[in-house]
């Protein structure tokens, strides 16, 4: 049995409703109303998740905006903690989670790559050995030197994702960022995924690409109201989603 690298177990998170509290005086002046009524007014993201991956498994997960896909990727890239239940990770994660997450805007694409790696757990010499490597996947060489806050949302989408495509990734997680930019690039993206599929990289994949699923992905997940409504085969999933839709 292969190794089991990713595991939420009866995991729920959920936020406080801030635009419930009362005014700042009324608080504090009936102050274990308002600790009550913070913590009565919450609104439920993910509502008792289990699942576990295996090493080298590539797992999509899939549903309608709002449904906490995202959520899921933030719980296994330790960027959230959850309200009850347990996460699990062992390896490294490499994340590529949303346009920008862990770019300055002030930092050249160079520099931000250094950054990133460094953030990622990579040393700088890790990083500097592959910069090259890098920059030519972005095809954006020009503008390396110059500030992120001057590039596109599909260039900051081709930096992320060389920045994680090109340090070995152990677990990569992938949220729907590919969907920006150029047919060309998403190609080279799912490409590079594949690669990673067969090279036995943990993969997991947030997408309404269905196809896109079905070409990386060997098992799916699909969220419905903040739930699991079915963690099946690639194939027995999709169908029953599209049918559903």
């Amino acid at each position: 049995m292969n190794r089991r690298v990713v595991v939420l177990k009866n995991v729920s998170k959920s936020y406080p409703l801030y635009h419930q509290m009362m005014g700042i005086k009324n608080f504090l002046f009936n102050l274990p109303k308002g600790i009550r009524s913070m913590k009565n007014s919450r609104i439920e993201v993910l509502k008792d998740i289990s699942f576990e991956i295996e090493k080298g498994e590539s797992l999509g997960i899939i549903g309608k905006n709002g449904a906490g896909k995202s959520t899921i990727l933030g719980l296994i890239a330790g960027v959230l903690k959850p309200t009850k239940g347990t996460v699990f990770v062992e390896g490294r994660v490499s994340p590529l989670l949303e346009l920008g997450a862990g770019f300055h805007p002030d930092l050249t694409g160079r520099e931000n790559i250094l950054l990133n790696g460094i953030l990622m757990g990579y040393s700088k010499a890790e990083i500097l050995k592959k910069m090259d490597n890098i920059i030519a996947f972005t095809e954006i060489r020009e503008f390396i030197d110059q500030p992120v806050r001057v590039y596109s949302s599909g260039m900051l989408a081709r930096l992320g994702f060389s920045v994680v495509a090109n340090l070995d990734p152990e677990i990569l997680l992938i949220d729907e960022v590919l969907a920006v930019g150029d047919m060309d690039f998403q190609k080279k993206c799912i490409d590079k995924m594949e690669e990673f599929k067969r090279n036995g990289v943990t993969i997991v994949f947030v997408s309404h690409s269905m196809d896109n699923v079905k070409r990386i992905c060997d098992r799916v997940i699909w969220i419905e109201d903040h739930s699991i409504k079915m963690n099946n085969d690639v194939n027995t999933v999709i169908s029953n989603y599209t049918r559903m839709r």
